[in-house]
């Protein structure tokens, strides 16, 4: 069974900095591409950052320069290192793999960015 459990989300100021973890099982990590999404009321779920098995990554491009996705196939971890925070970043932000035609994802975790 896959899951996935988020973190690292809160409330801070506009110009911080916070650090998103996702912790999957239940899937061979190392082989999976694994991103991150998030959402805002209202709105569509949009990609923000993904990294392939091999280390590949691409970035919105309201992130770039500022996101950097990576991963640790040893714990099964992946992470969202965000700085440069702006108050438009304020989103729930969620976990995702695609595995046997399925899309997985975790609960989510509150990014809130002050101004």
């Amino acid at each position: 069974q896959v899951h996935m459990v988020e973190s690292g989300g809160d409330l801070v100021q506009a110009g911080g900095s916070l650090r998103l973890s996702c912790a999957a099982s239940g899937i061979s990590f190392s082989i999976v591409t694994m991103g991150w999404y998030r959402q805002t009321p209202g709105k569509q779920r949009e990609l923000v950052a993904r990294i392939t098995n091999t280390g590949s990554t691409n970035y919105a491009d309201s992130v770039k320069g500022r996101f950097t996705i990576s991963r640790d196939n040893a714990k099964n971890m992946v992470y969202l290192q965000m700085n440069s925070l702006k108050p438009e970043d304020t989103a729930v932000y969620y976990c995702n793999t695609y595995v046997a035609w399925n899309d997985f994802w975790g609960q989510g975790t509150q990014v809130t960015v002050s101004s």
